[in-house]
């Protein structure tokens, strides 16, 4: 089955910047999984894995509008520690580093610019906005939606959205 509006797509995926340096792997972990053809992935990964089928392999060169996005002016932002979520336990807070935090539109990578004890501020744009980036995809499986995730508008199951 080939890749079109309305199947659903597991893939592992690898990012690297422009010099080759790996960003980003999922190739030892579970296979992200979303509903094609339904604005659930970013657009360049979209027009690329487009008609491919399962066990296929593509490596693509993407520029930053079509993934991440175009670096926005003015995003910087000041918020309490507290809303800070990292991996770690309690990590001291230091310009440089990311951190996740929970908006009205879902959690968000951030990149703390100044790390006070009670407040930091942050850029807004995800860490990989403004850069062309070579990604490397492999097809896991592709399948027919079901009714239920077409009308619910995301992929269910091992790898999308549990109910």
């Amino acid at each position: 089955m080939k890749i079109s509006k309305g199947t659903v797509v597991q893939f592992h995926y690898r990012i690297k910047d422009l010099d080759g340096k790996e960003l980003e792997s999922n190739f030892d972990a579970q296979a992200v999984a979303y509903l094609h053809g339904y604005n659930n992935m970013m657009p360049g990964i979209e027009k690329s894995l487009e008609s491919m089928s399962k066990g296929d392999v593509l490596e693509a060169e993407l520029e930053a509008a079509e993934t991440f996005g175009e670096i926005q002016a003015d995003s910087e932002q000041r918020i309490s520690v507290k809303h800070l979520m990292s991996a770690e336990k309690k990590p001291k807070w230091k310009a440089g580093m990311t951190a996740v935090v929970n908006t009205e539109q879902g959690q968000r990578e951030v990149t703390i610019i100044k790390a006070g004890k009670f407040m930091v501020t942050v850029d807004t744009n995800h860490p990989l906005a403004g850069k062309t980036l070579q990604f490397e995809f492999q097809v896991e499986d592709v399948r027919a939606a079901t009714e239920e995730e077409i009308e619910h508008g995301h992929a269910h199951g091992a790898g999308g959205h549990h109910h």
